[in-house]
């Protein structure tokens, strides 16, 4: 009677086998990410653009009250959050725009990735490319407004507060303006008013840090500004769903 041999078989699971799991969505959002840093280090359109936009925005703003003010405290919170919400704008006008060209869109959306997913890495490549752009304009700023150097760090952890909001409601109104004709025009009509309570809370705590303002006083702008991000971040993150879709 002849033996019955048993099939060999691996004792490692496949890959497939391997439950995606948390792991899996972060390769999926990095995937995003990447792919993002990739187009604009070869074109290098949107980084530049922002960042001639909100220099030449500074140089305007500072020539101008340079000759009028008085005080360039009063008005320089004012000017930094100006050059940084319109040139994010311009950046985030310009988040969905290739993809709906090119028709890498639509190959998204059919690939078998969460839609979240593609919202994480779309807002985390916005924040990235604005806070590049932060990166040199602030040292500029603090020179041109002859503000103090030791500003630069508290300066630093506002900024980036109010980027993460900025990007994470910016990449939800980007995806929808990028259906509209009138794209270009579309985006800062609804962006804009959804953003005042980040942009009011963001010129107050700047304010403080430039007039040292003892933090008890202006406790309240930070705690607006992390549940502005909190809030509309975790909206954002279910809506964008419905909204990708024609």
């Amino acid at each position: 009677m002849a033996e019955r041999v048993q099939p060999l078989t691996n004792s490692a699971p496949t890959p497939a086998a391997v439950p995606a799991g948390f792991g899996g969505y972060v390769r999926k959002v990095a995937a995003i990410v990447g792919k993002d840093i990739a187009t604009e280090i070869r074109t290098k359109e949107m980084i530049s653009a922002m960042f001639v936009f909100s220099l030449l925005i500074l140089f305007i703003f500072n020539f101008t009250f340079d000759l009028r003010a008085e005080n360039l405290k009063t008005v320089a919170p004012g000017v930094l959050w100006v050059a940084i919400a319109f040139a994010g704008m311009l950046g985030l006008s310009r988040s969905f725009v290739l993809e709906r060209d090119r028709g890498v869109l639509d190959g998204l959306l059919l690939a078998p990735v969460d839609r979240s997913a593609i919202y994480f890495g779309k807002m985390i490549g916005n924040v990235l490319f604005i806070s590049l752009v932060e990166l040199f304009i602030l040292p500029i700023f603090v020179i041109l407004f002859n503000q103090a150097a030791g500003t630069l760090p508290f300066l630093c952890g506002v900024v980036i507060l109010g980027t993460i909001g900025f990007a994470g409601v910016g990449t939800l109104f980007s995806a929808m303006a990028v259906h509209t004709r009138a794209r270009e025009v579309m985006l800062p009509i609804m962006l804009f008013p959804v953003i005042v309570p980040l942009l009011l809370s963001a010129v107050r705590l700047t304010s403080a840090i430039l007039d040292q303002t003892p933090f008890a006083e202006v406790s309240h702008w930070l705690t607006l500004l992390i549940a502005f991000d909190a809030i509309f971040i975790a909206a954002s993150f279910m809506l964008f769903e419905y909204v990708v879709e024609e």
